[in-house]
Parts: structure tokens; sequence; C-alpha cells
């Protein structure tokens, strides 16, 4: 276990030639739909092997959000009735692209609007948003805006995590490849409904913590700003390590950096970011 580091960027870095997948989770909080566009197309989606469950779950979305318990099921409070109601007609609504669509702190953080060109088609190739009603998605693919959280119990379907892990984690085996490192940038809830099968030596899960100052714990809204800085970053670096130290040097340019060990084989690399505020 390496426990504290100081590390420089790799030499060649740009060089590498393995590609890094970035698995990044959807938020909350969206844009709302544009006042014109085409509707969604499901067969346009990328990761077409998801379609069957997405559509089933599409379709029980809208039914369980004209139920009366529509609130109670969905785990969203009356305050959030407009966004229930938009979700009976998802079909219908105009698309946004992914990355302009999620506008949580991680997705602040990431901040794809100021990606250089090279790193924002860098981000089309390699970055993967998960989703409890989609499942996967690139950044060129576009949704509407919807209101459907992992834990939700919708109407004639069992629970989420275990429906998307019977097929996410192949699919993201498969985005990975032969290759190059996972960073797996989700909350456990969002890894809950599936990792990249078989690849746990080659997955490096990303935490933030604060320097120490009296045992202050840091906040949730910055860890995941944080999260999104880190992948912002690795998208400009021109980098795809194949190591986790060599993903350690890059980071370790803007934070201090520890990496821990997987405790057994199969499992992910841990990896700490440190920051002051």
């Amino acid at each position: 276990m390496v426990t504290e580091a100081a590390w420089s960027r790799p030499s060649g870095a740009a060089d590498y030639s393995d590609r890094v997948l970035i698995v990044v989770p959807p938020s909350e909080a969206k844009r709302p739909a544009p006042s014109g566009g085409e509707p969604l197309d499901l067969d346009g989606l990328s990761f077409p092997a998801l379609n069957p469950l997405r559509a089933t779950i599409l379709d029980a979305l809208v039914r369980t959000s004209a139920r009366p318990d529509a609130f109670m099921r969905l785990l969203v409070r009356p305050t959030l009735a407009a966004e229930v109601a938009r979700n009976t007609y998802l079909r219908d609504l105009p698309t946004r692209p992914v990355l302009e669509l999620y506008t949580g702190p991680l997705h602040e953080g990431l901040d794809a609007r100021t990606l250089s060109p090279l790193a924002a088609a860098r981000a089309q190739r390699e970055l993967v948003v998960t989703s409890a009603l989609w499942g996967a998605l690139r950044p060129r693919d576009r949704v509407p805006p919807y209101r459907l959280r992992l834990c939700a119990r919708l109407a004639g379907l069992e629970r989420l995590e275990p429906a998307w892990r019977t097929i996410l984690p192949d699919v993201l085996a498969e985005a990975a490849g032969d290759r190059g490192l996972v960073l797996d940038l989700r909350s456990p809830e969002y890894q809950s409904a599936g990792s990249a099968r078989g690849l746990g030596d080659r997955t490096v899960t990303l935490r933030v913590a604060r320097r120490a100052d009296g045992g202050r714990r840091i906040g949730d809204v910055i860890a995941k700003r944080v999260r999104g800085e880190a992948a912002h970053r690795l998208l400009e670096s021109g980098a795809d390590p194949d190591e986790p130290d060599e993903l350690a040097g890059i980071l370790a340019d803007r934070w201090p950096v520890s990496l821990a060990e997987p405790d057994r084989p199969g499992r992910p690399w841990t990896m700490t970011l440190t920051v002051t505020d």
C-alpha cells in the first residue's frame, strides 16, 4: 500500500495508447428541456444492448408518475410535482446532449463546456455517464430531463439496481476494452448498479478528504465537485494511464494524492485527493 505520494507527471504521458474509461454518475439537478428540437430516439442511444431494459424502465416511470402514490414511489416531495408530471410525457420532450443536461456539483466540476477541442473529443470516446433510467450514456447521446432516483420503486418493477446489474457490468467492461484503467467517480449507490465486470484490478475509485484541520468533514458538494475537476484534468492531460500510479502522477499536479492497493484480488484501487477547503 502506498500511503502518501508526491508524484511528478509520468514522462511521455501524452504518448500512452491505451484508453482510460471514466465513469461518472448523473445528477438530480438537470437543465429543462429546450423549447424545441427532436424528442427521444431510444434506438439512437449508445450501448443498444441496454435498450430493452431502458424501454421497460421508461414505460414504468411514465405509468408510475401518473399514479396517486407517485411521490412515495419516486421518493420525492410534493414540491417537485412539476417534475413528476413531466415524467408522464418524457417520450415527447425535446432532448439535450448528456453533458449539457446534468448540472449537479460533479458536472459543474467537469465543466464540459470549457474543455479544449482535443479534450472534448476525448470525452466523447472515454466518458460514460450511468443513470437509473438509461443505464449508460455517452456524451453525444441526447435525452430529455427526467426525475428518477436509483432507489425508486416503480410500479410493476422490482428494484432498479439488481435489474441493471444483469447487463451493465458487461457493457462497461466492453466499453473499457482490453487495456487501460477504469476511473470510477460514482457514489457507492450508483456503483451498486454495476461496475465493469472482471476489471477490479484495473479500476480506481476516488475519495476526497480534507487536510487535517481539527477533524472537520469534507462536504458532499465539495467532494463531488473535486471528482468532476479530476475528470476534467485527466481529459485535458493528453495521457491515458494504464497503471494507478500513473493516474496518481497526473492528478498530483493539482492535489496531494494517496493510493491504496485493493484489500483482495478483484477489488478496485482507492485513490484519495486531499483538499484544503
